[in-house]
């Protein structure tokens, strides 16, 4: 019995010394630890703890202040949260990265009140120009004027004879061009529509009136000159530090084939400060089957694998696709950007080369045909760990819901449209906004969900996301207990949903979006507790710091 005890003694005692040279090893290559927070993991395994311990940039410990602390040695930076409340780093599962940058570096028209003060500012930018340059961009809302009516090429002429003019609005599909634009263009009276696109005429004079919505806008775009690429550096840089400001430690980049080139150049210079998922547009898609990429193909830092695809338009265009007519406009039900078996043979060739497909769609109709894409694609090559994805979902009918997570159809979605479109959306579909900007019901019917902002749709902040999810409410407040409260979400939920959902979205899952070792140390700290206050208080915390792979891209001075 006395050996027995011995053997059992020796072995303890060896454990121990094992144990204490594994902890002084941790200690002595531990480059960073924050200490003394409130660190929400999003691990349901462990969801709160009060430090962390970070190495090589990724994290090697979680738990409480006394145990972290003992992994600090001789050259270990020390971040004391002082209680602040700190969360994996945002993922935005949708955005138009470059032309955010640009949006910054160029005209506003965001916040014009009303079509006089449109023209007047693209009247002042005008002067600030050489002659023959582009006035791009805009961001532009005629929901939020009172005429709530589309601007004319005739309201700007005058302002800008000799610069060719081409400002969109808001949600990306519709844009108005002047007439020197259309003109170089080569779009008069007689230039028909396109498919899935619509040429806006005078119904008296049979003119263009500028507007042009969805796929007719590329008659325009073909003519504009392609920015260089010290112009894409600058904006890329400037969009770069604009979203570490709000947390974002990833992106997922929709319109990334125009600017992959200069992403690579900055990764190989170490100049990315945050992490991108490039996605390719469809017609380009033979180019990467070519080559043999399959999702995930690249790095921790810049991978790329995902093809963007539209289905249908817009709401606040008229372009979105549903079964219906508009209740304010009973002569269209939107336009299709493919013919549907066009859509089902295309949605199959790329399932069939491995690739994951991004599809936009937002009316019932359009939501409808991708999911019978999907599953015609699943029969026809195969089922797999596709992920596929619907970007937006905004208008999903009962007997969908379910087939998104019987596909394992992912629902991309940005919250922040809800509280924006809000205004206007049941003036354009009437009834059918009960199942339109879907939170709580994809969460109910099992979906994965993955939530961003469709930068510069809408502001790039977090917060502003989080808030519409958890409230249902206008910034300013109403209406009282949320726009159909049925659908709001926790903030917990929220909160996976703009990080771990975000990174399933993109194959990520297992090394991002939660704090938990081994997962990449991408961290964002906030100056409030959004878990202690109002929600209305969201739209109010600002982040005091971002780091991404252990280092501080962001510090709020």
């Amino acid at each position: 019995m006395m050996r027995v005890a011995k053997i059992i003694l020796i072995f303890l005692f060896g454990f121990l010394i094992i144990l204490c040279m594994k902890l002084n090893e941790e200690k002595g290559m531990t480059d960073l630890i924050l200490l003394h927070g409130k660190i929400y993991t999003v691990d349901k395994a462990e969801p709160w703890v009060e430090a962390c311990a970070i190495t090589d940039g990724k994290i090697i410990a979680v738990g409480n202040t006394d145990k972290i602390s003992r992994l600090q040695g001789e050259n270990t930076e020390v971040i004391d949260l002082r209680g602040r409340l700190a969360l994996p780093g945002f993922n935005d599962a949708h955005v138009h990265f470059a032309d955010g940058g640009f949006y910054l570096m160029g005209i506003n028209l965001r916040d014009a009140k009303d079509k006089d003060e449109f023209a007047d500012r693209i009247g002042d930018f005008t002067r600030k120009l050489e002659k023959g340059e582009w006035i791009l961009g805009g961001n532009w809302d005629h929901e939020a004027w009172p005429s709530k009516t589309y601007p004319t090429k005739a309201l700007i002429d005058k302002a800008s004879q000799e610069n060719p003019v081409f400002v969109s609005r808001l949600d990306g599909h519709v844009a108005l061009a002047n007439s020197l634009a259309l003109k170089m263009a080569g779009i008069t009276k007689d230039t028909p529509d396109p498919q899935g696109g619509e040429i806006e005429k005078d119904p008296k004079t049979g003119e263009p009136t500028g507007i042009l919505k969805d796929t007719a806008q590329e008659l325009v775009g073909r003519v504009i000159p392609p920015p260089s690429k010290e112009q894409l550096i600058q904006a890329v840089q400037t969009a770069m530090a604009h979203a570490n400001r709000y947390g974002v430690t990833s992106i997922q980049d929709n319109t990334a084939h125009e600017t992959f080139r200069v992403y690579q150049e900055l990764l190989n210079q170490g100049k990315l400060t945050l992490r991108i998922n490039a996605w390719i547009a469809v017609d380009d898609y033979q180019e990467v089957e070519k080559i043999g990429i399959l999702p995930p193909f690249g790095n921790s830092m810049l991978r790329l694998g995902t093809i963007k695809m539209f289905i249908d338009g817009s709401m606040g265009a008229g372009t979105a696709l549903f079964y219906d007519p508009y209740t304010d406009d009973p002569s269209t039900s939107g336009l299709p950007i493919y013919p549907e078996k066009k859509l089902y043979d295309l949605v199959a060739a790329v399932d069939k080369d491995g690739l994951q497909i991004a599809a936009h769609a937002i009316g019932d109709k359009a939501n409808t045909w991708a999911l019978n894409a999907f599953e015609r694609a699943f029969k026809e090559n195969g089922n797999r760990d596709a992920r596929h994805r619907i970007e937006h979902a905004q208008v999903v009918l009962p007997e969908d819901m379910q087939r998104f997570a019987d596909l394992g159809i992912i629902a991309s979605i940005q919250p922040s449209h809800c509280i924006d479109d809000m205004r206007w959306a049941e003036k354009r579909i009437g009834d059918r906004v009960k199942y339109a900007y879907l939170f709580n019901a994809f969460t109910r019917a099992g979906v994965k969900i993955a939530f961003g902002t469709d930068w510069t749709v809408e502001p790039i902040n977090p917060m502003l996301g989080i808030y519409a999810a958890v409230t249902r409410e206008f910034p300013e407040g109403g209406p009282e207990g949320g726009w159909f409260p049925e659908e709001k979400m926790t903030l917990e939920q929220a909160v996976e949903c703009y990080t771990l959902g975000s990174a399933y979205a993109e194959f990520q899952e297992h090394v991002k979006g939660a704090i938990r070792p081994g997962m990449l140390a991408d961290l964002v700290v906030l100056d409030k507790n959004m878990f202690e206050i109002p929600p209305k208080e969201i739209l109010n915390t600002n982040v005091d710091m971002t780091i991404l792979g252990g280092n501080v891209v962001y510090e709020r001075k």
